[in-house]
């Protein structure tokens, strides 16, 4: 894992290199100050030379200038370090979520994903910054003022170091309770957040069952178990900054005690025992550096824990290393021997054989959970078959990009998702780069223009989150106006007018036959009587498919589709 972290160091090597360089010379005018101060107590003040003294004092000030700026380059471009580091993580982790596969999503709240891009990766920046660098200077500090301190007297220098190893047993002790603290925080964080994003999401819902008093008890509990892991991390950091600082001063007040008695003994001059004081700060100093990363450490490390378990979660659904990119696509597809279960459940389709030929539409009928989207969400690979082989103009859809399969199909469905910009943002979508003239054009083909001019802002009207400020309709007509705007060679419409009236249903079929015209359209639907123009109508039930043919076949043949549609017939 820790080679895994250092590699993230490797674009920012530069600026790694400036902000460890400046850290240590840093570090190293601090543990040249006291030796200074001694030989300014021991050699310049008995000589009373006041020019030499004012010399001393102007040098000083200029080894602290460089140390101030020193401390700037330190604060500044190193936290920049771990900035871009922390960037780069979340780049990829996003990155990296967008080439999940359907099933992934099913799996995984929204909630847990947010908090895995967000809460997770907060402290690697500083651990990134701070960990090495603070380590590293710690350390060389510690035995740096240890060393000098030998010089002065070896006697006081052991004595001043009898506690730093019940210090260091204390900091690893801490340093695991904090590790595991936290990453209970990042868990308890992670549930907080898909309670909230479930509540807000579907506040329309919450109130509608007036269930508001079970959400507000639903976030008191989560609530009130991040507290408590909150409060926990918060014992064990208060722990361990008390025995060390208890310790640390105990450190400072023995060796005063030494000193002293060093100093009335004659061993040491004044200026030495004053160095050894100044010493002895820089001696505590990394001590307290390395309690700050055992309290930044645990953070930072158990986020870039879960940063690699999702990091190293292989999408389902990949290119293969030969797969091509496809220019462009006829729209003649065929399923060959096509069988397919969801994960941890039995196979839903099973040898499923069809071809569809270009231009053609298809209309897929049945009762609920019989397949009929799962065919069509194999065509894009949202999911992957379990056998056999699906072909669209003879090539397997295997041995295409995925990003050049996609763009060739277009997807309507009931449940139209918006995002929360504005009416062009949305229609755009389906070709970032259209023009004004574009847009009004695919407005005008979904019949939207009226809508649209209606609106005080026009295009610019800002449709709110899932375009929760538009009708059913309006949203519809939106969702066909962007596939105008991606023109796919092959449509899948899935159950697209099932949610709206007869009326407005009547309206933006006719956008769709506009839509499909020309193109492999395959069209999910309940309502029978909006498929009757279809140029074949596949049932399928749990046996698979168990007829084919056009409305008129299908109806004089007597057999499913004929009771189907009799049963809709007797309920309209």
């Amino acid at each position: 894992m820790l080679k895994q972290f250092i590699s993230y160091y490797k674009p920012y090597k530069a600026l790694f290199i400036l902000d460890f360089s400046c850290a240590v010379i840093a570090a190293l005018l601090e543990l040249a100050f006291p030796v200074a101060v001694n030989q300014f107590i021991d050699q310049l003040l008995p000589s009373r030379n006041w020019s030499w003294i004012m010399l001393a004092v102007l040098g000083l000030l200029f080894f602290y200038s460089l140390n101030t700026a020193m401390q700037f380059v330190v604060n500044y471009w190193g936290h920049m370090l771990g900035i871009n580091i922390e960037t780069t993580m979340r780049k990829q982790l996003f990155e990296h979520i967008q080439k999940q596969s359907f099933s992934f999503f099913d799996n995984h709240k929204t909630g847990h994903l947010l908090s895995r891009l967000t809460n997770d990766l907060f402290d690697i920046g500083e651990v990134a910054h701070h960990g090495p660098e603070d380590v590293f200077i710690a350390v060389m500090s510690l035995f740096g003022s240890f060393v000098l301190m030998l010089t002065i007297n070896w006697k006081l220098a052991c004595l001043s170091f009898v506690l730093v190893p019940i210090l260091t047993i204390l900091i690893v002790f801490f340093n695991k309770k904090m590790t595991h603290a936290t990453t209970r925080i990042y868990k308890d964080i992670a549930a907080f957040n898909a309670i909230v994003e479930n509540a807000v999401g579907g506040i329309r819902v919450v109130q509608a069952f007036s269930n508001e008093a079970y959400e507000n008890e639903q976030f008191k509990k989560n609530n009130t178990r991040y507290r408590l892991a909150k409060l926990l991390s918060y014992k064990i950091l208060g722990a361990n900054n008390t025995f060390n600082y208890f310790l640390m001063r105990l450190i400072t007040l023995f060796t005063l005690v030494c000193g002293a008695y060093f100093t009335i003994k004659g061993e040491i001059t004044d200026g030495q025992f004053v160095s050894f004081l100044l010493l002895t700060n820089i001696f505590i100093r990394p001590i307290e550096k390395i309690n700050a990363v055992i309290e930044l450490y645990p953070k930072g490390i158990a986020g870039f824990k879960r940063f690699m378990e999702l990091m190293q979660t292989k999408p389902e659904i990949m290119d293969l290393p030969h797969a091509i990119d496809v220019d462009h696509v006829d729209g003649h597809i065929i399923y060959q021997d096509v069988s397919f279960g969801y994960e941890g459940k039995k196979d839903i389709l099973n040898h499923i054989n069809l071809e569809i030929n270009p231009g053609e539409t298809i209309a897929f009928v049945g009762p609920s959970g019989a397949g009929k989207t799962t065919i069509c969400n194999l065509l894009p690979r949202f999911y992957d078959i379990k056998s056999g082989e699906i072909l669209i103009d003879g090539l397997s859809i295997r041995d295409m990009t995925l990003s050049s399969l996609r763009q060739h199909i277009g997807i309507v469905q009931q449940d139209v998702f918006l995002f929360s910009g504005t009416l062009r943002e949305n229609i755009a979508y389906g070709k970032l780069d259209a023009t004004d003239e574009e847009i009004w054009h695919v407005v005008r083909l979904a019949r939207l223009e009226e809508t649209v001019k209606a609106m005080s802002d026009g295009l610019d009207t800002v449709i709110g989150e899932r375009g929760v400020k538009l009708s059913g309709g309006q949203k519809q007509r939106l969702s066909i106006a962007r596939m105008f705007l991606k023109n796919p060679s092959i449509l899948i419409l899935d159950e697209a007018t099932s949610a709206l009236d007869t009326a407005t249903e009547m309206a933006i079929q006719q956008s769709l036959e506009e839509l499909s015209e020309g193109r492999t359209t395959l069209v999910i639907a309940h309502r029978l009587a909006t498929i009757k123009h279809a140029d074949r109508i596949i049932v399928v039930t749990e046996e698979g498919i168990v007829e084919q043919g056009s409305h008129t076949e299908l109806i004089n043949k007597g057999g499913v589709y004929s009771g189907l549609h009799q049963a809709q017939f007797q309920m309209s």
